[in-house]
C-alpha cells in the first residue's frame, strides 16, 4: 500500500499513533536510526526526519534500526538487531558470513534468510550501506577523499564505487531498453528555480528536471524511458515519491539540506563513476572539471567529465551544479546558467 500523505506521517509520529506502526518507517539523520511511528525515542526536529516505505528502503538508505522500537515482526528480532549493531561497530573490517553467524549462534544458511526477511538486504549489502553512509560523513566532515575511503574500509575507489551499488553501469542492451517493463511515478512541484518534476522507480529517484511547463517536463521524461509506463504519483511502486518531492523542494525554495535519497542511475560506466563521486561532495564544496577528472583517476578525461555532468538527468540531488571550469566560471548547465547560479547561491550558504 502507498504510505500516509507526509503530514500524517508526521501526525502520527507526533503522537506516537501505533496503529501506523508498519505502514511506513522514519529515519532521523542526525542519529543515523530508523523507527516505526509508535516509537518512544526522543521527537527528532522535523527538517531531520525522513520516510520510507519498508525496512529494506530504511537500510539501503544507511539508516540502523532503533533498539527500542520493534522494526520487524519476525522472531529472533532481538537477535538480529545485536547482529545489526554488531555489523554496525565493525562495519570497516572483513565481516563474513560464518563470522556472523557464529556471532549469531546461527547457522549461516539461517541467519542470511531471516537477516534479509526482517531487514530486506542480505548482512553484506547492509554493511556496505553503513560504509558508504559513513564515507559520506567523513567527506562533509571535510576529510580527504583516500582518508575517507580508508576509514570507511573500501580500501581502494574501486571498492566505493563498487560495493556501494553492486551496479556500476548497465550493458549496451540494458541501457537501450529505455525502461522496459517498469512502472515510473511522477509529479511536479512549482520551486524557487521554477516547475520541477521528479520521478522514481521501485529502487528510487530517477529523473528530477526543471523546465517552463509541465507538457514539456513529461515529454523530456518519455523521452529519457520511451518504454516504461508512467504513472502520476503517488504510486504503488513509488509511494514515497511525494515525500521527496517535498524534501527536494525544501532544499531548493527554502534552503534546507539537500536530502539524501535512494537513487536509481542509468548510465555508462564512466558516467556513473563521475555521478557517484559527484554525491560524495558536500553541498559547502565546490570543485572544477578538471579537478573532478583528478579525482576519479583520469586527470585526461576533462572533456569526458564535463559531458557527464551534461547528461545528468537527476538534478540537484546529484549536484553537477557544483562543478565550475577551472577559471572559476559556471561553464555550462543543463538547465539554464540562471539556475546553477541560484543552487550555487544555496550552496555558498551552506559553506558559509
Amino acid at each position: 500500500m502507498p504510505m500516509p500523505s507526509e503530514q500524517n506521517m508526521r501526525e502520527a509520529i507526533a503522537i506516537r499513533d501505533k496503529s501506523f506502526d508498519g505502514e511506513f518507517y522514519y529515519g532521523v539523520i542526525t542519529t543515523g536510526v530508523f523507527c516505526q511511528p509508535s516509537c518512544s525515542s526522543r521527537p527528532a526536529k522535523p527538517e531531520n526526519l525522513r520516510f520510507f516505505p519498508s525496512i529494506a528502503t530504511a537500510v539501503m538508505a544507511g539508516f540502523r534500526p532503533c533498539k527500542r522500537c520493534q522494526t520487524t515482526g519476525i522472531p529472533q528480532v532481538n537477535r538480529l538487531v545485536e547482529v545489526a549493531r554488531h555489523i554496525e561497530v565493525h562495519a570497516g573490517e572483513r565481516l563474513t558470513l560464518v563470522s556472523l553467524a557464529k556471532f549469531a549462534e546461527l547457522s549461516p544458511s539461517r541467519l542470511q534468510r531471516i537477516f534479509k526477511e526482517a531487514f530486506g538486504v542480505s548482512p553484506k549489502v547492509y554493511q556496505d550501506a553503513l560504509r558508504m553512509r559513513h564515507f559520506k560523513q567523513s567527506l562533509k566532515a571535510g576529510d580527504g577523499v583516500t582518508e575517507a575511503i580508508f576509514s570507511s574500509g573500501f580500501g581502494s575507489i574501486s571498492r566505493v564505487y563498487g560495493q556501494a551499488t553492486r551496479n556500476i553501469g548497465m550493458s549496451p542492451k540494458v541501457y537501450r531498453a529505455g525502461g522496459a517493463g517498469e512502472i515510473i511515478a511522477y509529479a511536479c512541484r512549482n520551486t524557487a528555480l521554477g516547475l520541477m518534476a521528479m520521478a522514481a522507480t521501485n529502487k528510487g529517484v530517477c529523473f528530477v528536471q526543471f523546465g517552463d511547463d509541465e507538457v514539456s517536463l513529461i515529454t523530456k521524461l518519455k523521452e529519457e524511458f520511451p518504454k516504461a509506463i508512467l504513472k502520476v504519483s503517488p504510486a504503488l511502486e513509488a509511494p514515497e515519491l511525494d515525500a521527496w518531492v517535498e524534501a527536494l523542494d525544501q532544499h531548493i525554495s527554502k534552503g534546507a539540506p539537500r536530502p539524501d535519497l535512494p537513487l536509481d542511475m542509468r548510465g555508462t560506466v564512466f558516467q556513473m563513476k563521475v555521478w557517484q563521486f559527484l554525491l560524495t561532495i558536500g553541498e559547502g564544496h565546490i570543485l572544477s572539471y578538471s579537478e573532478l577528472a583528478a579525482h576519479i583517476d583520469k586527470p585526461k578525461a576533462v572533456r569526458a567529465v564535463a559531458s557527464a555532468c551534461a547528461k545528468n538527468r537527476i538534478g540537484v540531488l546529484i549536484p553537477c551544479h557544483q562543478v565550475l571550469r577551472g577559471d572559476g566560471s559556471l561553464g555550462g548547465y543543463r538547465w539554464g546558467l540562471e539556475r546553477k547560479r541560484a543552487l550555487l547561491d544555496v550552496t555558498r550558504k551552506h559553506r558559509a
